[in-house]
């Protein structure tokens, strides 16, 4: 792969613009937000909250919905994504705003954006019956960054989580913003040397603290389900495989060499291109060139960019349960697309 066209997934956000101006949400939305008290530093954080009627008297799943890396609450183009499938479900869904765009301190993985999706979570059970054993959590991007990073700090939480993109290495990322090229830009750094107080070698601990690879043995530990999706040209450096490889069992790892090839080719080795099973989620568009299922989790490379297969992703979730094997079956019939993250 041409380091000149090289999107960068590690940078996960790639295709956002890190000034981009975020409108106001329309009315619908308006409607549905409300704000949630931090149960860190007392601060009250907007907060998206649906539930369906049925959720005054029976437990329902509820599922989180994550904005991506450059974005504040007000991007409602994924918020309203998982809250179409809330809403066709009967699930209940909450829309946490997690500090806003990773540039500062409380964001980017920081204490109290892992601690505002905690109290969104718990805001929805204080105010309708939620199965606690059916709780999940999606995003894209920076939202895929947050969604590994909390299955690892909360496990005792989620029943699986679906992330797209996903940053997992903030110290990585930092050093691949600072190479010349025109899918990421210096921004990316200088947003994590805000968050983080410095660069990775003035701040190593915060980097660390901040990113999914610190945590995601402990997700592994407790048979926390996770379904991990990215385009293959999106670039491939390592993020997403270093994420499975944390997650899978030590047999099923992707070696270092394969993700060499990968890169370098935009291919993947024969040795390794897909012959499971057809997935009904994935077309001849954006069809699957690797897929490798191990313990709890299942990582696949499509063709497509930065985006992710939400359709996909949302209908693995619907059938975890937590304290159950993780449910890795295939339906007979569906459609996915690839939706693009952080437009």
């Amino acid at each position: 792969m041409r380091k000149d066209i090289l999107c960068v997934l590690l940078a996960g956000a790639g295709l956002l613009a890190a000034s981009a101006k975020q409108t106001e949400p329309d009315p619908s939305w308006t409607r549905i937000l409300v704000q949630v008290k931090s149960t860190l530093d007392g601060t009250l954080q907007p907060c998206y909250f649906w539930a369906p009627d049925e959720s005054k008297t029976n437990a329902v799943p509820l599922i989180v919905g994550l904005h991506t890396w450059s974005a504040d609450y007000r991007q409602t183009s994924h918020y309203a994504t998982v809250l179409k499938y809330a809403r066709a479900k009967g699930w209940a869904m909450v829309g946490p705003n997690f500090r806003g765009p990773n540039k500062t301190p409380p964001a980017c993985g920081g204490d109290p954006a892992v601690q505002d999706i905690v109290d969104a979570v718990n805001y929805a059970k204080a105010h309708v019956k939620i199965d606690p054993a059916r709780v999940y959590i999606v995003g894209g991007s920076g939202g895929g960054h947050m969604t590994l990073l909390m299955l690892g700090r909360h496990p005792e939480i989620f029943a699986a989580g679906a992330a797209f993109c996903p940053i997992t290495d903030l110290a990585r990322w930092h050093a691949d913003s600072l190479l010349v090229h025109p899918g990421r830009g210096k921004h990316y750094a200088k947003m994590l040397e805000g968050a983080c107080g410095g660069t990775p070698a003035e701040k190593p601990e915060e980097y660390a603290h901040r990113s999914p690879l610190t945590w995601l043995d402990r997700a592994r530990k407790a048979g926390v389900g996770a379904y991990i999706v990215t385009g293959i040209h999106d670039g491939w450096k390592g993020s997403v495989p270093v994420g499975f490889n944390a997650l899978a069992n030590p047999e099923d790892r992707v070696g270092e060499a394969d993700i060499a090839a990968v890169e370098e080719t935009q291919q993947v080795p024969a040795a390794l291109a897909y012959d499971g099973p057809k997935d009904p989620f994935y077309s001849e568009r954006m069809r699957i060139h690797f897929r490798r299922t191990s313990a709890n989790v299942r990582f696949t490379l499509m063709e497509g960019g930065h985006g992710g297969n939400f359709a996909a992703g949302l209908d693995f979730l619907s059938r975890q349960v937590k304290g159950r094997p993780t449910d890795f079956s295939l339906p007979s019939a569906g459609k996915g697309r690839e939706e693009a993250l952080g437009k």
